[in-house]
């Protein structure tokens, strides 16, 4: 009897081992999941501001590229507009004219061109 009571003693010993093993695989799993968490949720953050600062970046420079076409328009416009050619023009699209000059206003060149088109010529 004192062997089966021996044995008792020793299986129950290596059962708690096993268990606080087992115990210990699981604590150690727990915490290794916890750090995993932890530092997943501290860099959660600065990923997401650094993909959003990303995102504004390319935004901005396809915004800088056009306002760079703008700008070139504008600066053709202006060394077209500033030119005495462009000057003359846009003074005789409203009427002025040079001294010493007739200002004539012809009536009806749509239908004369018509007319023209047609083959009715005068």
């Amino acid at each position: 009897m004192a062997d089966s009571a021996r044995e008792r003693k020793a299986s129950s010993r290596s059962r708690k081992a096993a268990a606080s093993r087992i115990g210990r695989r699981r604590l150690r799993l727990l915490w290794a999941v916890a750090f995993l968490g932890i530092a997943a949720y501290l860099y959660y953050q600065p990923i997401s501001s650094y993909l959003e600062t990303r995102n504004d970046l390319t935004t901005r420079r396809s915004e800088v590229e056009s306002l760079g076409l703008v700008r070139a328009e504008l600066e053709l416009r202006l060394v077209n507009t500033t030119s005495v050619g462009s000057l003359e023009r846009e003074a005789r699209r409203i009427d002025y004219v040079k001294p010493g000059e007739r200002l004539f206003v012809v009536k009806g060149i749509p239908a004369w061109r018509k007319a023209r088109s047609s083959g009715n010529h005068p």
